[in-house]
């Protein structure tokens, strides 16, 4: 079924395109994420979508037609910055916010209980980390239990383990069946929560598609001992190499399909070689993202 579909979508302050001609589809149950650097028009696009910005040109059309009213109904979402009263506890925050959205109050301990703040519900939002005002700001989301969550830089100014402890918190939701839609410059982030992603680039789409597709199956391994001119020659008689190429100080074996790098580790150990290195390799959105960048220059 389809959440959410844009169509031509353009925005423009002026002289400046902020979104050019963008068109989208995104699927129940995806973890969609919009990724491009700062002033990509990823932010605007979702400004768009929940009617706080104003289009130029262009449609979009959620849960296959359903009235925009309706629709903002079925949609949890967190936009720039958490935005709560200082003086109140977390629990008196998420009281005023259930009357707003009209959804009682008697989930609000389940959810502060889910993204881990029961335990502060009664301090002041004032004394909360970033991280942790971030996670209330999921909570507050949360609250009318919407099919479709929509996050801007959830991670934004966030030290490690606040990016992590968020990026597990969407994971979670994502495991409930809910279509999340984030936006984000962080390439990994996205690669370790997205299903599904495209690129933007000053407002234009370069590229839409699998998480999955994208990095594809990777079947190589770096592998080294204490002497490599002895291990290459061991390694080329092993049936399941490709091919072989040194890389600083190393060998990088590419494999043929339906082996794997246990399987390098068993073949060398029946040699008597003992490998000081045995990594798997994989690609990375990083990598892709600027190739896709260049291929667009």
């Amino acid at each position: 079924m389809s959440v959410l579909r844009i169509n031509k979508l353009t925005k423009k302050y002026g002289k400046l395109t902020a979104v050019d001609q963008l068109d989208l589809s995104i699927e129940q149950g995806q973890v969609y994420g919009i990724l491009g650097p700062n002033g990509s028009g990823k932010t605007t696009t979702l400004g768009m979508i929940l009617e706080v910005v104003a289009p130029t040109s262009g449609s979009f059309e959620w849960f296959g037609g359903m009235s925009n009213v309706e629709a903002r109904q079925n949609i949890g979402s967190i936009l720039e910055t958490p935005c709560f009263y200082s003086y109140l506890t977390a629990s008196q925050n998420l009281r005023i916010i259930a009357h707003i959205k009209k959804c009682g109050t008697d989930g609000i301990d389940k959810i502060l209980k889910q993204v881990n703040l029961y335990e502060r519900r009664n301090d002041k939002f004032k004394t909360y980390s970033l991280g942790m005002k971030q996670r209330l700001s999921l909570a507050a989301a949360l609250l009318s239990d919407p099919p479709v969550l929509m996050l801007d830089e959830p991670t934004n100014g966030l030290d490690p383990e606040g990016i992590a402890e968020v990026r597990e918190l969407i994971k979670g939701i994502a495991d409930q069946g809910k279509t999340i839609i984030m936006a984000s410059h962080l390439l990994d982030e996205v690669q370790k929560v997205c299903t599904d992603f495209c690129i933007l680039r000053k407002g234009v789409k370069l590229h839409e598609g699998s998480v999955h597709e994208i990095l594809g199956d990777t079947n190589s391994v770096e592998i080294s001992s204490e002497d490599i001119d002895t291990l290459l020659p061991s390694v080329e008689s092993f049936e399941g190499i490709e091919k072989i190429e040194r890389s600083n100080g190393s060998l990088m074996a590419f494999l043929k399909e339906g082996y794997s790098a246990k399987d390098v580790n068993a073949f060398c150990f029946d040699k008597g070689i003992t490998l000081q290195r045995l990594i798997p390799q994989s690609k990375s959105l990083e990598q892709e993202f600027l190739k896709i960048l260049k291929e667009n220059d």
